[in-house]
């Protein structure tokens, strides 16, 4: 068993004020997800969605050490997962609006919104996601030039 919901919850104890409802079952989503070779590094919780309006698509992003997973369990049945591995990262942008900040994860087949965050976790969760996938991305540039 993984620590996401652990990790999440001291990320809400350090930056309340996001949105965020049922946790725990979207922490179980990603833990039934996490490889055994795979490290917890960062764990958030906000809104997959682009509108501040809109506070009923809850998801849990994690940082691993191979990549970064979107958890969203549904209401009634099933879930949501999304992967998005170094080599399909191409940008990040952060917004900080009146009430909440957002963060667009730009990647080759989809951007990611996750809104509805509290706006003083937007630069801890831009210098997690931008660290990790420059240092990851300079590996995969290694291995293409091989």
């Amino acid at each position: 068993m993984h620590n996401t919901y652990k990790k999440l919850r001291e990320f809400i104890n350090k930056y309340p004020g996001g949105i965020a409802w049922r946790l725990k079952k979207h922490c179980a989503v990603l833990d039934t997800h996490i490889n055994e070779d795979e490290k917890v590094l960062y764990v958030f919780a906000g809104q997959k969605n682009d509108s501040f309006t809109n506070i009923f698509q809850t998801c849990v992003v994690c940082l691993t050490n191979k990549r970064i997973l979107i958890g969203q369990k549904g209401v009634l049945w099933g879930y949501h997962l999304n992967s998005i591995t170094p080599d399909l990262f191409n940008d990040m942008e952060v917004h900080m609006e009146l009430i909440w900040g957002r963060v667009i994860i730009d990647t080759i087949k989809e951007v990611v919104t996750i809104s509805n965050l509290s706006k003083k976790a937007l630069p801890e969760i831009e210098t997690e996601i931008s660290t990790f996938m420059m240092k990851e991305k300079q590996k995969y540039a290694r291995k293409e030039e091989i």
